[in-house]
């Protein structure tokens, strides 16, 4: 039987509503939603897109270093878009934040209608947990 465990970090913005970071299952690591908010202010960055992909997938870096994880060891994302035509400016910084990994994870883009506090990216991901 495998061990549940919430996973909660200061260097990234706590959970904004009942739901945890992220939850170890096992060997993996699920982290929620995570949106361009500032951890030690609980704002949303300045800027726009580019500044907003940045501030989440940093997030998402907190996240999973606090779950004995890494970027890495990303295998599945989720990204989430407030509008479909920002698709090729996000793509280019996930490019980025994915360039030191031995693969690239698989991943789904969709376009929503909403995200919490009105910003315009959110990611998620399923991770492999070090050892």
């Amino acid at each position: 039987m495998s061990t549940i465990t919430s996973v909660s970090t200061p260097n990234a913005p706590s959970a904004i509503g009942p739901y945890s970071q992220a939850i170890k299952a096992g060997e993996f690591v699920f982290v929620s939603g995570c949106i361009p908010l500032v951890p030690s202010t609980m704002q949303i960055v300045e800027g726009g897109i580019e500044e907003q992909t940045t501030q989440a997938l940093t997030n998402l870096k907190a996240v999973l270093e606090a779950s004995s994880s890494s970027v890495g060891k990303v295998v599945k994302t989720t990204v989430f878009l407030k509008n479909m035509e920002h698709f090729v400016t996000v793509n280019k910084i996930y490019e980025e934040f994915f360039s030191g990994s031995e693969h690239k994870p698989a991943r789904s883009a969709v376009e929503v209608a909403r995200l919490p506090k009105d910003v315009l990216f959110e990611i998620e991901c399923i991770a492999v947990a070090n050892k």
